[in-house]
């Protein structure tokens, strides 16, 4: 069978992230979820693999593979542990800012170090008292002479315990236009990462504190000019953080799917496999019929972003998607597998706790919804995917439609599946 989105490139690059996440990732599982805290190692393992550079240019030592294969990237680890899921998304997000803002040196400077996984980047705008109410935000940076003086506080940075460089939003000026934005080492004085807290999903993430008492940052590691803060938070939040997001939903969903059919195969009821039931059937029916939209909604989404085209409105539809199918799916198979579902020999009630995680980030279901109904309105702001249409663009020579025939991106179903009756007919 073929598909539209993925090529014979990016279906050999999902087998091999599939098979590092089956043999480095999931033996580590147990681990993180007794632990509750930041696996570092494992991070910096995975950071190695060089797929956190999947949109950054080869010029700067990245894998220059686009959005699509970012996507299956953190689809195929969140698949085995949504927290190492996470953990790459949140790189990206932080890779985003200097792609679409860094200054040439700065490029050469931070991109080929992320690329080699040898740096973890963070991206951090949320605040205690503003949350997602981005120009309610506190922490200010103020001009003195060369540097710049960092004060406040930043909440639910992904990544905030292994980061190397932390794009950081602060104030500069009143209004909209008087944020900005900096690159912050973690090294610097004036800076500290807060205690980690236990969460109720995603063990062995981190997504903490980041405290800024006079920490002084030359002004060179200002990213853009000065007021370009509220474009730096909103662009990376739209063009990596939904899709980023997405893909770790469908990591979860397809993980979902795969534990309950394997579980309904297993168990027995009446002498015969509980799947055989008719109710138990529906169930599963939902959950694959969720899934298949789910994942053409991802897909369909960043090839139009890897072509440079305006689908502001698809990734925020991505989301949506992908985050309420995955937990409806999540409590469906909850419901499948009754007692056996609270106890954690499965990995079920893991699933739906990492997809809860999932829902707030880079706008809840209903801040999609109130964006889209504006798009309906005609009552947009513009589209980020437009404004940055090209350095988004992949090159004509690496889009997939001028690649051999497509393979299936990875749309997998139970052993039990027969073949398809189309494939019989042809």
């Amino acid at each position: 069978m073929h598909r539209y989105f993925t090529d014979q490139r990016h279906e050999a690059l999902r087998q091999r992230v599939r098979d590092f996440a089956e043999s480095e990732v999931r033996p580590r599982i147990a681990e993180m979820e007794a632990s509750r805290t930041v696996c570092h190692d494992l991070s910096r393992r995975i950071a190695r693999q060089g797929w956190i550079g999947a949109t950054v240019h080869r010029a700067y030592g990245g894998m220059g593979a686009g959005h699509v294969a970012k996507t299956l990237i953190i689809e195929e680890i969140s698949r085995v542990s949504a927290a190492m899921g996470a953990m790459v998304q949140a790189s990206q997000l932080g890779v985003a800012k200097i792609i679409h803002f860094g200054s040439e040196e700065q490029k050469k400077t931070w991109l080929p170090a992320m690329a080699s996984g040898d740096c973890l980047p963070t991206i951090a705008v949320t605040e205690p008292q503003s949350g997602g109410h981005v120009l309610g935000m506190a922490s200010t940076a103020v001009r003195d002479g060369d540097d710049y003086v960092l004060n406040g506080r930043k909440i639910y940075v992904g990544n905030s315990h292994v980061g190397d460089l932390h794009g950081v939003v602060v104030r500069t000026g009143e209004g909209s236009n008087g944020l900005s934005a900096f690159l912050v080492e973690s090294d610097r004085p004036g800076f500290r990462v807060g205690e980690q807290q236990p969460a109720m999903g995603l063990h062995g993430f981190s997504f903490g504190e980041l405290f800024f008492d006079n920490c002084r940052v030359p002004a060179a590691n200002l990213l853009g000019r000065e007021g370009d803060g509220l474009s730096v938070a909103y662009s990376s939040s739209v063009l990596y953080g939904r899709p980023n997001l997405t893909a770790v939903s469908l990591g979860i969903h397809q993980a979902v799917l795969e534990e309950t059919t394997r579980f309904c195969a297993e168990r027995q009821r009446y002498d015969k496999p509980l799947a055989d039931l008719g109710t138990i059937k529906l169930k599963l029916g939902r959950i694959q019929s969720r899934l298949l939209l789910a994942r053409l909604a991802a897909y369909h989404a960043v090839h139009l972003l890897d072509r440079g085209e305006p689908c502001d409105a698809e990734l925020m539809n991505a989301k949506l998607v992908n985050v309420e199918s995955a937990l409806e799916s999540a409590q469906d198979a909850m419901d499948i597998h009754a007692a056996c579902g609270l106890f954690t020999d499965r990995p079920v009630e893991r699933f739906l706790r990492d997809a809860h995680h999932i829902f707030a980030p880079a706008g809840t279901s209903d801040i999609q919804l109130l964006r889209l109904g504006e798009l309906a309105l005609g009552r947009a702001k513009g589209e980020w995917s437009s404004r940055l249409a090209d350095v988004l663009r992949l090159e004509p020579s690496e889009r997939p439609e001028e690649e051999p025939p497509a393979t299936v991106p990875a749309q997998r179903t139970a052993p039990t599946q027969k073949s398809s009756w189309f494939a019989r007919l042809r």
